[in-house]
């Protein structure tokens, strides 16, 4: 019934897209979910196979990751007595900031991906500011990046104040390095995709700023 929370709805969602909306008789929601999925996934691995890893796993981060999401959670808010529930849901995401706190979660998921990554290759070099420190200057400018990550994330899933200053000052931080490595070392995918995504995230996060501005910090 309209109005009661579902979690094995959700669960079955997030398992198989649209699973969760069959499970409780929406079965137009449910195909429409699992069809939107497909070509959203399939999309991403098109893309991979034209410009790169790199251009594959944004699109899919951008796109199908939070479509996945979202549908997720219109099973588990369940049946509704409007129109349309993915209108419902969109409503509820919107007023209650899982948007902002979907986001956080991608940088938390960002941060132990960087970890991974960094403990994994000790020797490379990332470039910071036109240099490649080596030694101790070296680890912690990689670590830099998973630390603010990790930090901006938590600040995020919490919807906190200061979560909007310490992501402005990564997002300049980024970005000027972004730029400055980019003309000493000339274009790369990787290096192109991540200034896209920077400029993208923070666009959308000035632009919903006022979820974080109304809630206390912790």
């Amino acid at each position: 019934m309209p109005g009661s929370f579902n979690p094995r709805a959700a669960l079955l969602s997030a398992f198989l897209p649209g699973l969760g909306q069959i499970s409780q008789s929406r079965y137009h929601e449910g195909v429409f979910a699992f069809i939107v999925t497909l070509v959203l996934v399939g999309l991403s691995i098109g893309l991979g196979r034209i410009s790169g890893r790199a251009a594959e796993v944004f699109f899919f981060m951008l796109m199908a990751l939070p479509w996945w999401a979202f549908q997720t959670y219109d099973a588990y808010l369940g049946p509704s007595s409007e129109q349309s529930s993915r209108l419902r849901t969109w409503r509820r995401l919107w007023q209650e900031g899982h948007d902002i706190r979907f986001l956080g979660l991608l940088l938390v998921i960002s941060a132990l991906n960087d970890t991974w990554i960094i403990l994994k290759n000790l020797d490379y070099l990332l470039p910071f500011y036109c240099a490649k420190p080596d030694g101790f200057a070296g680890f912690a400018t990689k670590a830099i990046s998973p630390a603010l990550h990790l930090t901006v994330g938590y600040g995020f899933m919490k919807l906190t104040r200061w979560s909007l200053f310490l992501y402005l000052v990564y997002a300049a931080y980024g970005f000027t390095n972004g730029i400055v490595n980019l003309t000493c070392f000339g274009p790369g995918r990787i290096r192109n995709t991540l200034l896209l995504a920077i400029v993208l995230s923070t666009v959308y996060i000035l632009w919903r700023r006022k979820v974080l501005l109304e809630q206390r910090s912790v």
